[in-house]
């Protein structure tokens, strides 16, 4: 039929197949006949839906014939070929197409509907799928204006065509991606430049209306009528700005504007407006702010809209250009305004640049400069006066009265003390010495607050001893205070002189069992904490040291485990055990036999109120008997390098 270079075919809506009965049809006279007719009428006045690729996907074959509603049934129609050239449809797989029994045959039709059934059709009925796509069309799923898919490959076949590759070589081999663009060269580089660089002109431009836009009324800066002198600001980048302003505001208020536009430069000018250009402005913007609180009557309250960073910039501007009364009054803003952390850097760099003589500068150097807010006073102590504050604030936590405050007071002091002891490091590995400015605590003061609490501990720890248990609350008051200063010793390295104190508390000692457990366990928290850190390795001192502390504090130690297992929140059991195990392991082979023989005999008796350091136990074992026994004895390596080194020697 096709006589083009197209495959053109055309196809008509499959008859849906009629709904079984319950009863039987009545016989009709002439049933054939009539049937026939029906369907030879309805042919002629129906016209198939066809898919086209010049217009939308489904439309009919002549205009002329009015579309039929999608629930109609549709016969095939003939076409003529200068029409049906002009239509365009896709081959459809086997697979697609419906059941080989037509659409009006089924078991339970009547005869008449067989022999209507088989009228034979020279056009393929529809696919089933096409059926689908048609229904989604005509109920709206579908977009009509987007352009048609392209069309499926005949799967039937073992591998495409050469005309199908063609067709769909897009499908085999998709476009690459665009790389990006690169600079272009020459003159195209040169454009796109300009281009940028204008939109810059014109944001300036914005900003700069915007300015001008929210001066109050009547004032007259930029005013073309009024204004004398023509000032064009440009940046360093090329940017410029001109505006309109009056030589009398410029002069009134400016040092280096009443030198260059002085009487004598404005007689030696012909005509109005001066011409005057400011080159190598760092901020344009900020000029214009600057140029604007000439004209504006209370400086510090127009300064309250801006933020630090816009007032820094005007602070620079204004010294540039000797603007007395702009510099005084963002001083007064710095000086009274909150600053975030990263602007206090900005700050105090720029007003050590501009070397101002003000005294404002000096008001708000003293916000972060601990010399400047003490030039004017001699310290005592030889300007200790950070050391002493330090001090001051331990020996408040220490005496504090309500619990919850000082454990978070605590905290914020141990980062204090933290800050400063890495600022002191970092300052003495660089050769500064002065990094912490002396306000970090000394080796000395530490002790001396430790000393005080250590007192204050033996004091109440008799008391309770003696049954006098009005003020036993001390004693676990005592013990945190001892065990915060512990921590911030180790922290810095420095608690070895701490654990022989501890160690040599003999009598503290003798006189824990006479005190009740519930106010004596917070002491053997600061036991466990330093059996933790000599077996870590934070503590490092002799071996007559070690063994000191465990013949004093072991077993008020291995008595209060239980209470503090069940009493203290957030206690790490298995830390301390490790501790404790490694600390044991430290010592002599002889002295760890007879601890270690000592605990398992404790812990078979106690249970959970008793370290488990059978870590420690088994190290020891395999120390003392399991090597020994196992490994053959062999030449020490000090004999071997000995003769190694004799053999040399007479080899040479």
């Amino acid at each position: 039929m096709a006589t083009s270079s197209h495959r053109l075919k055309t196809h008509t809506q499959q008859q849906p197949p009629p709904q079984p009965r319950t009863q039987p049809r009545p016989q009709q006279p002439n049933c054939r006949s009539n049937t026939n007719a029906k369907r030879r009428k309805r042919r002629e006045t129906l016209a198939p839906h066809v898919v086209s690729s010049d217009g939308p996907w489904c439309c009919a074959t002549s205009s002329s014939v009015a579309a039929s509603p999608p629930h109609a049934r549709r016969a095939p129609a003939v076409i003529p070929q200068d029409q049906a050239e002009a239509v365009l449809i896709a081959e459809v797989p086997p697979s697609a197409s419906s059941s080989p029994l037509p659409m009006d045959a089924s078991p339970a039709a009547s005869p008449a509907a067989s022999a209507a059934a088989t009228f034979s059709s020279p056009y393929p009925p529809y696919p089933s799928s096409y059926s689908k796509f048609n229904s989604a069309l005509n109920a709206g799923l579908l977009n009509p204006m987007s352009p048609p898919p392209p069309p499926p490959l005949d799967k039937t076949r073992s591998s495409p065509t050469l005309f199908d590759m063609m067709a769909n070589e897009q499908d085999y081999h998709p476009r690459p991606a665009v790389p990006p663009q690169l600079p272009l060269p020459g003159r195209a580089g040169a454009a796109l430049a300009a281009a940028s660089a204008q939109d810059r002109q014109l944001l300036l431009q914005e900003r700069v209306a915007e300015i001008i836009g929210s001066c109050s009324p009547g004032n007259q800066l930029n005013d073309a009528e009024s204004g004398d002198v023509r000032l064009t600001l440009s940046s360093k980048d090329g940017l410029t700005v001109s505006l309109n302003v009056h030589r009398n505001i410029l002069v009134a208020h400016s040092r280096f504007f009443a030198a260059k536009l002085s009487d004598r430069w404005s007689k030696q000018q012909r005509s109005l407006p001066h011409i005057v250009e400011i080159s190598d402005c760092d901020d344009v913007e900020v000029y214009v702010e600057t140029l604007r609180l000439m004209y504006c009557k209370d400086l510090r309250r127009r300064l309250m809209r801006e933020d630090v960073s816009k007032v820094l910039g005007i602070l620079k501007v204004s010294a540039s250009i000797a603007f007395d009364a702009g510099v005084l009054s963002c001083l007064e803003y710095l000086e009274a305004a909150p600053w975030a952390e990263d602007e206090e850097e900005k700050v105090a760099s720029l007003l050590s640049q501009l070397h101002l003589d003000s005294s404002g500068a000096e008001e708000v150097l003293k916000r972060v400069s601990l010399e400047m807010a003490t030039c004017d006073a001699e310290e005592p102590n030889g300007g200790n006066g950070g050391e002493e504050i330090l001090v001051r604030l331990i020996q408040v936590v220490l005496e504090g009265k309500d619990e919850k405050a000082r454990r978070e007071m605590k905290g914020l002091v141990s980062k204090m003390l933290r800050e400063n002891n890495t600022a002191s490091q970092c300052g003495g590995m660089g050769g500064g010495g002065g990094a912490n400015r002396g306000g970090d605590l000394s080796k000395e003061s530490l002790y001396s607050a430790c000393d005080g609490c250590l007192r204050q501990l033996r004091h109440h720890f008799a008391l309770a001893a003696a049954s006098d248990l009005i003020e036993a609350a001390q004693i676990a008051r005592q013990a945190d205070n001892l065990h915060w200063i512990l921590d911030i010793l180790i922290d810095r390295q420095i608690a070895d002189d701490f654990l022989r104190t501890w160690a040599c508390q003999a009598e503290l000692s003798e006189m824990h069992p006479r005190v009740p457990a519930i106010h004596r366990y917070e002491v053997s928290r600061v036991t466990a904490r330093m059996f933790v850190a000599v077996g870590k390795g934070q503590i490092l001192v002799s071996k007559e040291a070690r063994c000191l502390l465990l013949r004093t504090w072991l077993e008020p130690f291995y008595e209060d485990f239980g209470w503090m297992r069940r009493a203290c929140k957030g206690l790490d059991r298995h830390l301390i055990e490790d501790g404790l195990a490694n600390t044991i392991l430290t010592l002599p082979l002889a002295t760890q036999q007879e601890i270690l023989l000592a605990w398992f005999d404790r812990f078979l008796n106690a249970g959970d109120d008793c370290p488990n350091i059978q870590r420690g136990f088994e190290v020891w074992w395999r120390r003392a008997f399991w090597r020994r026994n196992g490994e053959p004895d062999q030449q020490p390596p000090v004999l071997r390098i000995t003769a190694a080194a004799a053999a040399c020697e007479n080899s040479c």
